[in-house]
C-alpha cells in the first residue's frame, strides 16, 4: 500500500512525461527549496556517503508537538531537487510516520534509478537513511 503523499508526488511526475521534463522539475524544486540555515550545515548533518555536498537536518515542529520538519541543501542541482522532494515528504510527520515511508516505492514510481548513476543512487538512499535516523533522534 502506497502512502498518499508518495502517490501524489508520483502522480505529479507522471503528468510531466519524459525524463527531460522531470529532470527540469527536480531542478526547479531544488531552486525553490527554502535556504538551509548556516547553523544546520554541520558535519553531523552531512550525508558523507554522497559524492555531492549534502546536508539534512530534522527539527521539532513548533506548531505540532511530536512532529518534525526538515531543512536540506546540496551543491548539485539534480540531487538538491531530490533533497527538496524528501524534505517536503518527511516534514510535518511524526518519527513513526517517517519510519513507515516506503521511499523505494517513491523512487520506483519516479523511475529515478533508471536515470541516476549507481553512485548517485547509493547517495540518494544514504540521504533517506540519514533523515530516518534523524527522526529517531
Amino acid at each position: 500500500m502506497r502512502h498518499d503523499d508518495i502517490q501524489e508526488i508520483i502522480d505529479n511526475f507522471e503528468l510531466l512525461g519524459d525524463w527531460d521534463q522531470r529532470y527540469q522539475y527536480l531542478v526547479e524544486l531544488g531552486e525553490r527549496m527554502p535556504r538551509m540555515p548556516v547553523e544546520d550545515k554541520t558535519d553531523a548533518n552531512r550525508v558523507m556517503e554522497c559524492m555531492s555536498l549534502v546536508h539534512v537536518a530534522a527539527h521539532p515542529d513548533p506548531d505540532r508537538r511530536g512532529h518534525l520538519f526538515y531543512t536540506g541543501d546540496c551543491d548539485t542541482a539534480i540531487i538538491k531537487g531530490v533533497v527538496a522532494l524528501l524534505v517536503e515528504l518527511f516534514s510535518g510527520k511524526t518519527p513513526a510516520d517517517i519510519e513507515s515511508l516506503d521511499v523505494d516505492d517513491l523512487f520506483k514510481g519516479l523511475r529515478l534509478e533508471e536515470h541516476l548513476s549507481p553512485n548517485r543512487h547509493v547517495g540518494v538512499y544514504a540521504i533517506v537513511n540519514k533523515m530516518k535516523r534523524q527522526a529517531q533522534g
